[in-house]
Parts: structure tokens; sequence; C-alpha cells
């Protein structure tokens, strides 16, 4: 078995083995293997016995912690087996703290460390007290739209005149008059006041990432951004105006309105609140959204592609998020994206991590070289695709003399893009053509 989140072989016992013990403890608990390389091969210990005395009190000493430790033979050579199980409480070795990447064991700092230590401790970021803030900080308009948006969701019955404290309170968002962090990001009058960078930055670029040719920073709380960033984007970035209002109506030659909603939302919700402004970027042919902060333990960029947990980085935003209509609680908005762009007849959108934190793309169209390189397609289909994109259609006599090839070349790559759904067949015999799909 290879080495993954759970699996480490070492050839022999070094110090930093502790390391990839405290990460198990801190992840969801391993397995370590001490007498195996590193393709798990068996190649033997000859100092077994005094290990097996010696590691119980390091990992006493050292981590604080037991495990299960274990002399097995492979074709009579000795090799150790230490397994370790999950704990509830952050485990450090010396005053550091690690968790498993993937089969990488990693040191946790800066605002990393802050969630990592207020998760184990049962807490989360947006759930814990402001005690710098009051009630007078929370905007009056953002709560009685939030009240407008939670009766015409209908998700919870909310009493008549029901005062904003005790929605608070209603909602979790208040202990008494103190209130929590999610308040201040949800309807503060003025959350950057508390903390930096709880704002959007919109570039528009170029044809290269040095080629910034208009920027606006959006502040404010969540429900105003939602509402000033698609205004924004509609009257100083977007060539085509988009209507907003109508989420799931799909604008020709424009982006899909409820693909651009959906990124937001995700990113508004699950942010690192203690680390760097969103970042939307503007370019010709796409959109990106970056958001720091990395995904959970246990989730993929693979597994957002499909029906998969909600797992919020901040589950108090998104509780009051999902009441008031915003989101739904079934981790349902990466699919949305994808579901949206399909409709639209535009590429699946890319969902990658950068930088510290998570990237979306969603792209303009399907017929540019940099989309149809993507498909594994042979350049003279890119080519062909590209000339039927300038000049509406081509034959098979076209394509022959556009790339040069045979009359039966021509027919089976024109008919492989017709089976990829690029393009459509038209006419029949001498009179055939194609053209793209939905005109392209």
């Amino acid at each position: 078995m290879p080495e993954n989140q759970n699996i480490e072989y070492k050839q022999s016992w070094h110090a930093d083995n502790l390391k990839t013990i405290c990460a198990f403890a801190n992840s969801n608990g391993g397995k370590l293997y001490i007498g195996k390389n590193d393709n798990g091969t068996t190649v033997g210990l000859t100092d077994s016995k005094t290990l097996m005395v010696d590691l119980p009190g390091r990992l006493r000493n050292d981590l604080g912690i037991t495990a299960e430790i274990n002399v097995l033979t492979d074709n009579e050579l000795e090799y150790i087996e230490i397994i370790v199980n999950p704990f509830t409480v952050a485990i450090s070795l010396r005053g550091k703290y690690y968790i498993r990447s993937g089969s990488t064991t990693l040191e946790i700092t800066g605002n990393t460390l802050n969630d990592f230590l207020l998760r184990k401790s049962g807490q989360t970021w947006d759930g814990v007290i402001e005690e710098r803030a009051s009630i007078d900080d929370l905007n009056n308009s953002s709560i009685s739209k939030y009240k407008a948006a939670v009766e015409k969701a209908g998700r919870i019955t909310l009493e008549n005149e029901l005062e904003d404290l005790a929605l608070l309170e209603k909602l979790r968002l208040a202990d008494g008059p103190k209130i929590k962090r999610a308040a201040i990001i949800l309807f503060g009058s003025d959350p950057g006041k508390f903390y930096p960078n709880i704002s959007v930055k919109i570039g528009r670029f170029g044809k290269t990432d040095d080629d910034l040719t208009s920027q606006e920073v959006v502040e404010g709380n969540i429900l105003k951004i939602l509402f000033d960033v698609p205004e924004i984007l509609n009257n100083k970035f977007l060539t085509k105006k988009i209507n907003f209002e109508g989420l799931q109506r799909i604008e020709k030659g424009e982006y899909p309105v409820a693909a651009i909603r959906e990124m937001l939302l995700n990113a508004l919700v699950h942010k690192n609140y203690s680390g760097a402004q969103i970042q939307l970027r503007v370019y010709d042919d796409k959109i990106t959204i970056w958001n720091e902060g990395t995904l959970p333990d246990g989730l993929t960029f693979e597994s957002l592609k499909r029906q998969h947990p909600s797992r919020p980085r901040n589950p108090l935003i998104a509780d009051v998020c999902f009441k008031g209509g915003y989101i739904d609680a079934w981790g349902r908005g990466t699919l949305k994206i994808i579901s949206s762009c399909s409709a639209a007849d535009l590429p699946e959108p890319e969902l990658i991590g950068i930088d510290g934190g998570v990237q979306v793309t969603i792209f303009k169209e399907r017929y540019t070289e940099e989309q149809l390189k993507k498909l594994d397609l042979n350049d003279r289909q890119i080519k062909a695709i590209l000339f039927v994109k300038e000049n509406k259609k081509i034959t098979n006599k076209d394509y022959q003399t556009l790339v040069d090839t045979s009359e039966r070349t021509a027919l089976r790559d024109l008919e492989q893009l017709v089976e990829l759904n690029l393009i459509i067949k038209i006419g029949e015999k001498k009179g055939t053509y194609y053209q793209l799909k939905n005109g392209g």
C-alpha cells in the first residue's frame, strides 16, 4: 500500500518521526511503520526490541499521548507498527503543531494554527464573542433586509416585530448583550473596523496578469457585498450586463448568473476572515475568484465536482445565510457553478488550490485554443474549430485544404468533433458542412 493520509513508512527511527505521529494525532489518525522503505517493502530493523522499550516513553514525554506499538515480521524481517488514534484536543511537539495533508506532514502556523486550535477546543472563528463590539456596531438596514429575506425563504419563522437583539439570539449570533464575530461579518456597519480585509477587490485585466486596466474595492458586511459586487461588475467590468435578480437565467454570450452568484457566496461563507481580502479578476475570456483558506481535511477538489457533505469553514455564518435563503445546506454550491456553466454550453469551471486559498474560474466560451487543448484534440482539429469560429462553417474539402490532409482523415477528424459535441453536422453527401454547436 502506498503512503497516504493515514500511512507512512520509515526505514529507521529518527526523532523527526515524532512530527508524523503528532500529525496523525491532530488529523484522522494513522499508522507509522518503521523498517519499511518508501514503497512499503520491509527492510527490517536490528533494534526493534530497544525501540519497543523506548518509544512509549518518547510519545508520553514529547507528545503527551499513548499509541499502540507492535513488532511484526515479514519474511523473517522485523518491523514496527505504531497505530495512532485521532485526538480531540490539539497535540503539540515541543510547542509546534503538525497535521497531515495527503501523504505529507505539515507544520501549521499563523491563521491556520489559530483556526486549528479553535476547532480543537470546540469553537470556530465566527462563533467567538467580539468583546470590542456591541449591537450598536450593527447596521439596522442590513438586519431589516435579512428579516425580509428570511420571510421570503420560509426556512424559519420569525415572530412579528422581533427586536434585533432577540433575532441575533435566535440565530445564535449573540449571547445576552454580547455579539459574536459572525454578527459583525453579516450585519456590521463597518466590519473593517474590527477585522482587516473584510472586502472584495475587483480587477479588470487585459491579456496578461500585469495588465491591470481598472480596479475597485467593495467593503462592508456580507449582505452589502452581495448587493454591491454584482452592481459594480455590471456597471464597470462586464461587457454585457446581466440580470442578477433571476439567479437561474442564462445570459447568452456572457457568464451564467447562478455561477457568478455562487462563486461569490462560496468565497464569503468559506473565507478565512483573518486572512487576505477576496480577489475577483475579470479577463476577456474568464472570471476568477480567490479566497484565502484551504479545504477541510478529507475534502478534495475532485470531490467538489460531485455530491459532497457541507463542511463550511464558518458554520455560524453559513447557517444564517442558509436561513436567509442565500445558500443551501447540502454542499451544492460548486455543483451549481458547474451545472450552470454546462447549461450555458460553457467549459467546466476550474477549481484549484493556490497561494493558500481556493480559486474558482469560469470561462466565457468553449472555443478558445486554451480550452480546446484541454480536450486532447489534435492540432488539425483545433485549427479547424478556430476556422469555424471565424468563418461560421467548414466542409470536408475546406478541412483538407486547411490542414493539408486526406478526405478520409478529414472525415474521421470531423466525425470525432461531432461525437464530442463540439460541432454539428448539417446536410448530406456533397452538401454536408459543419457548424459550431449553438453557433459557438
